[in-house]
Order: C-alpha cells, then structure tokens, then sequence
C-alpha cells in the first residue's frame, strides 16, 4: 500500500442493467478497504453508452447500494466530463502518443476516423494484491482505439482519466478486468501520472463453477430485498464470497468486517455462490433479532394485509428463534384475502397450516418467510403449506 496517501477507492457501474451480486460484492470489498483505512468510497456512473445506459439502472444500483447500506463519499457520472475527456485525448495527440487514424470502412456503420493510442510495444509489469506479480508484453495489442472522436472517448480512456482526476489510489475490481490493465497503465505512463494499486478479485461461480449467470439463479440485488433477505445478512454472505477473516467467526456485522478485512485473505480461486449458505445467513440474522426489529420487517413484506391479520402472524414471532421448542400441534392462521406480490404482481391467497408438506413459498410472501419456514421445521415444528397461484 503506498504510504502518505489518502485511500480512494471507486465503484464503477455501467447503468446498462440492475445491481447484481458481482457488482455488489465489488462495492462492499471497495466498502470495507475504504472503511478500514478511514479512506473514501466512490460512486462513478460509466454512461458513455448512450445507447443502452438508462435511468432506471441508475436507479436501480442506487437503490441495491442504499438497500445494503453502502453510502458513498462522493459520486460522479462520465456523461458530464465530456470536456475533461477532450482534454486529455488532445494531450496524447500533442504529444504523440495518439493519433488519428483513417479507417477501411469494412462494415456498414464503420467509423472512417477514429484515434488510436500508438502502442508503446513494451513489457509492462504490476503487483497485483491478491496475485502477485503480472506481466504483459503489450505488442499483442496493436495501437488500440481509445475515442471515436475527441468529444466520444471509449474505456479505457476514461477509466484512466477519471481514476487520475479522482486521486484513486487502488483500482479493485474483478479478475475478468486483468487483461484491461496494461492497456490502462500505458495510457497513465504517457500521461505522466501515478499508477494506483490493483486488486483483481476472484469471480462468483455457479455450482457448476462456470460464471455465475442468470441461468444458476442469479438475480438483481433488488429481488432478493423483495424475497424478504435481510439486508445484514446479504452483506455478510457477500463479504464470505472469496475471503475469510482468518478464524472460526461467520457472522460479523458491517463494522465487524470492515475492521478484520485484509486483503491478504481474499483466495485467488473462484468463489462459488451457494443458495443454501445466503439461506443459512438469513436464518441466523432473523434469529438475532428482537421482536421490535422483526415484526417491521414482516409487515414489510405483508405491505398489503390487513393490521390485525399481521398481528396474528408477528405474535409468534419470538417462537421463530427457538431452538428446541416442539410446537406440532400449534397452528397460525395467516390473510385468506389477495396479496399482491411486490416482484411479479400475482395475486395470492395464503394460509399457513400444520400440515406435514411443505410447498414452495409464492414471492408474496419472499424469502424472509422461506427462511421461517425453515426454522419452523428444524427448530419449532410448524409446517407451512400455501394455496396455490392464480395468475
């Protein structure tokens, strides 16, 4: 780590889609490191797609930070440094180390003109923090395109200006950008500005240890706040994805983590992500809590019942955190009228009985009661059964 230098360090989203679980785990190591050097956290908008950058992503990844806690410092959007950009390309034509350069139009929609960063043909070396050494000989990469004209810079252009005109000192991100940074650290060198340090963290795995993908199960950071996922509870299992604090403790708090998180202890393999552990997770929080925080939360999802049938559920909500109470022969009755679910819009009925069989839960009722249920059968016996969906 460099000495006598403020520690900044940066989210950078593309607003081309929701928050996920590999963007939000980026955030929270960014988070914890920032935190634990009392240094700042950065929000940077990457827009400079104005095609397919939307609001309603903007939004989206605010609310996903919001919702797990993770305040910023400070926030920027490349869509309002377009000057900044110009600026700093005209300086690499000045002196050389880019140029326009005329294209064979090969294709239609082919720009004839674009500028080109002139490859400085060399072998560029970094430390990584979590791999070690790395290096590159940059003569693979050609003279690489940096702006489609000096008012439309590209990437990695960008990236480098902002992380220069930011003060970053440490650049943490996910493995799938190693191949990015000799591409970076070339544009920094003729720029004449400090390299920061790098950090590639390992990626999140589907059990099939392929890139976790929508098709293992992944879902944007908001679905799992409407499946009823404690937000405390999200952040410590994201935090255990790929990194552990070096003893036997699982469940740590936010300041708990930030303070043990060293990035020595971040593993170089994939992490896989496990259903069943974020569940686990759940279930221990919902566990530790009182009934004044619990019952909010319950009615939060239950938004649209009815007070007095809340009331019904949310009185044995204490029994949710036994562990070797037997209560078979209780039963809970819970709204017969229509819920509407705040993720897929359906319309349910739900009855809770003490029925054997368990059935999947509707999203209505979300993931806060999944894991009741699951501490129902393990710990108090109750037994959820639920009617089924009218769509």
């Amino acid at each position: 780590m460099k000495s006598n230098k403020e520690i900044r360090v940066r989210i950078a989203p593309s607003p081309t889609g929701d928050l996920h679980v590999g963007t939000a785990r980026t955030a929270l190591v960014n988070y914890l490191f920032a935190k634990k050097f009392g240094g700042k956290f950065i929000l940077r908008f990457e827009d400079t797609d104005k095609e397919r950058s939307k609001l309603e992503f903007e939004k989206s990844i605010i609310d996903g930070l919001h919702w797990l806690k993770l305040s910023w410092d400070e926030e920027f959007k490349q869509s309002e440094r377009t000057e900044i950009y110009k600026e700093y390309i005209q300086k690499l034509i000045d002196s050389g180390d880019a140029y326009i350069s005329q294209e064979e139009i090969k294709e239609e929609g082919q720009r004839s003109e674009v500028i080109r960063f002139k490859n400085p043909n060399k072998i560029i070396t970094f430390n990584d923090m979590i791999r070690g050494e790395i290096s590159f000989d940059t003569k693979e990469l050609g003279d690489f395109v940096i702006a489609k004209s000096l008012e439309d810079p590209l990437y990695h252009l960008a990236v480098v200006v902002d992380d220069m005109t930011m003060n970053i000192s440490h650049v943490i991100r996910g493995e799938d950008h190693i191949s990015n940074t000799p591409r970076q650290i070339a544009i920094i060198e003729a720029l004449g500005a400090d390299i920061p340090e790098y950090a590639h963290l390992p990626l999140l795995l589907g059990a099939d240890r392929s890139k976790l993908s929508k098709r293992h199960g992944a879902k944007a950071v908001t679905e799992y706040k409407n499946d009823g996922y404690l937000p405390e509870a999200f952040i410590n299992y994201l935090a255990f994805l790929g990194w552990n604090p070096g003893d036997d403790r699982e469940v740590m708090n936010i300041s708990e983590l930030s303070e043990a998180f060293d990035m020595n202890g971040v593993q170089k393999g994939g992490a896989i992500f496990n259903q069943e552990k974020l569940d686990w997770y759940n279930k221990e929080y919902i566990k530790l809590m009182l009934d004044e925080e619990l019952i909010p939360k319950i009615k939060d999802i239950f938004k649209n019942v009815r007070n007095e049938d809340i009331n019904k559920l949310t009185q044995k909500a204490d029994s949710f955190k036994l562990d070797s109470v037997n209560h078979e022969n209780d039963s809970l009755v819970t709204p017969t009228q229509s819920l509407t679910s705040p993720r897929t819009n359906i319309q349910a009925k739900s009855q809770i009985t003490t029925k054997k069989e368990v059935s999947k839960p509707s999203s209505a009722f979300g993931q806060l009661s999944k894991t009741k249920e699951k501490i129902n059968k393990s710990n108090s016996g109750f037994r959820v059964t639920r009617h089924k969906v009218n769509q």
